[in-house]
């Protein structure tokens, strides 16, 4: 599909902010091309921590501000990379942030985690069928590090993907539509150590306590599973300025980022996925360049 206009590309995240660090500068290539990106947010992130001391009192256990106040860090994170399509899953506030996993937060009435899954797919297939994207870009089934909340994105964006191509399922949500290809967002072994040992060279005074491990990076798989690799250090810039939008979870310091376990990880501006339904546009053997390689049209 070489016409950038006629593009479109679904992305389906957890929480504000997780799509900056995952996929930042991939959304903002896209969308610098012409490309039609679409984001789907299915929480406000009410549960998360918060990193600036003078806004402490947002949290849940307190105020419980958190969640309204991360959607306006996360509109001004898509105005960062050009992105003018974002939704919320259901309407803004319709499905709550659950917490990490075997916390008190997961039993929590209307958590997303608790959602039925079906319940859920449900404004999303109507999204599908109505944005009609060939591409769509998710987490795997342990949503890159075990998160309730990125699982049950998982299962809702694969569920509302077969869902949404089924003429024969809920007409009242628009006409069938299949996405031509899936992705899971991934990162190359090779890559996060690499990066890592760079990243341990490097004096942290003022920044962070420390450096993160590899193995706290969502997605880290072996090489072989990346199918895909998406450069997007034109837009570096742009994905460092859309996590700094993200002020109450994230802090940035030039190439390299912390959450609020003031541990250091690097910025990814070449991004990694995993193709996992539809036709690879790339021979056997090497790796794609392009989301919709190999898509006619």
């Amino acid at each position: 599909m070489k016409d950038p206009s006629a593009r479109r590309l679904l992305l389906v995240h957890a929480h504000p902010d997780d799509e900056s660090i995952n996929n930042g500068a991939t959304m903002a290539r896209y969308a610098a091309s012409g490309a039609q990106v679409t984001l789907v947010t299915c929480t406000l992130g009410e549960e998360g921590e918060v990193i600036p001391p003078e806004l402490a009192a947002l949290t849940s256990d307190r105020e419980d501000r958190l969640g309204p106040y991360r959607a306006t860090e996360l509109a001004a994170a898509m105005k960062e990379l050009g992105v003018t399509d974002h939704r919320f899953l259901g309407g803004q506030g319709r499905f709550r942030d659950s917490g990490m996993m075997g916390v008190g937060q997961n039993e929590r009435e209307g958590v997303f985690w608790r959602t039925p899954v079906e319940t859920a797919a449900a404004p999303l297939v109507e999204i599908i069928r109505s944005v009609r994207p060939q591409v769509l870009v998710t987490y795997d089934p342990d949503g890159g590090y075990g998160h309730p909340d990125h699982i049950q994105a998982h299962r809702v964006a694969t569920l509302a993907a077969g869902l949404a191509a089924d003429p024969g399922h809920r007409q009242d949500l628009g006409e069938p539509h299949t996405i031509a290809k899936i992705y899971w967002n991934r990162v190359p072994r090779s890559v996060a150590e690499e990066s890592f040992e760079r990243l341990r060279a490097q004096s942290l005074t003022g920044f962070a306590d420390g450096v993160a491990r590899v193995d706290d990076v969502p997605g880290v798989v072996d090489d072989t599973l990346i199918t895909t690799e998406i450069d997007g250090t034109a837009h570096a810039e742009a994905k460092a300025a859309a996590m700094r939008a993200h002020a109450t979870q994230v802090v940035v310091d030039g190439d390299r980022f912390a959450l609020s376990n003031h541990l250091a990880q690097p910025i990814f501006t070449t991004e990694y996925y995993e193709l996992v339904q539809g036709a690879p546009g790339a021979p056997t053997g090497e790796r794609e360049r392009d989301l919709f390689a190999g898509i006619a049209g």
